[in-house]
């Protein structure tokens, strides 16, 4: 579903419209998911979206279209998560020092395309600052334009563009330093 027709049916769902609840959740439900899973990990991304859902469908009435429904669906989402991370912070946390090699395994995405790749592309990424992950994933992952992105995450669209050409340079250095690493042990093992 195109912007128009997912902020239509948003408007719809506001007003009481039979079904239009439904697939307004339909029709965001991928990509909200997808940004959730970025900023803040795929094994909380289920809890977050349902969280992002109760929050906007309680707003639904007052949504006035004044942006498209998904931009603003969106900018909930990144608050949920904000707020998601505010919450642990406020909480100790206490782990068993035999469990966190469990721990580690169990956070690795295993549910992305390509496992190896998604797991290397989740890693990248997430390694981002927390500001240029959230530019990336939403122009380069979810393929929203920038100004769609600039009033999610609510600053100008010159500063979405420059957070975006940081990632990326910090993607490829990320790159260069792995590859320099696993290309150093076989020239040290070709030379013996």
């Amino acid at each position: 579903m195109d912007d128009d027709a997912v902020t239509s049916t948003a408007l719809a769902a506001g007003a009481g419209t039979p079904g239009a609840v439904e697939e307004f959740v339909r029709a965001t439900h991928r990509d909200l998911w997808r940004f959730l899973a970025y900023l803040g990990d795929p094994q909380s991304a289920d809890d977050l979206t349902q969280e992002t859902y109760l929050r906007a469908l309680k707003a639904l009435p007052g949504f006035a279209g004044q942006s498209s429904a998904r931009t603003w669906l969106l900018s909930i989402g990144r608050r949920v998560v904000v707020d998601r991370y505010r919450a642990a912070a406020a909480r100790p946390r206490t782990v068993d020092a035999e469990d966190w090699a469990d721990l580690l395994e169990r956070r690795r995405p295993a549910n992305l395309p390509g496992f190896e790749e998604g797991i290397a592309l989740a890693d990248l990424v997430a390694a981002l600052d927390p500001a240029r992950r959230e530019a990336f994933v939403l122009t380069q992952i979810l393929d929203l334009e920038y100004a769609e992105t600039a009033r999610i995450l609510d600053c100008p669209i010159g500063t979405v563009r420059s957070r975006v050409a940081r990632a990326r340079t910090d993607l490829i250095a990320q790159l260069t330093r792995a590859e320099a690493q696993t290309e150093a042990p076989a020239r040290a093992h070709a030379k013996a």
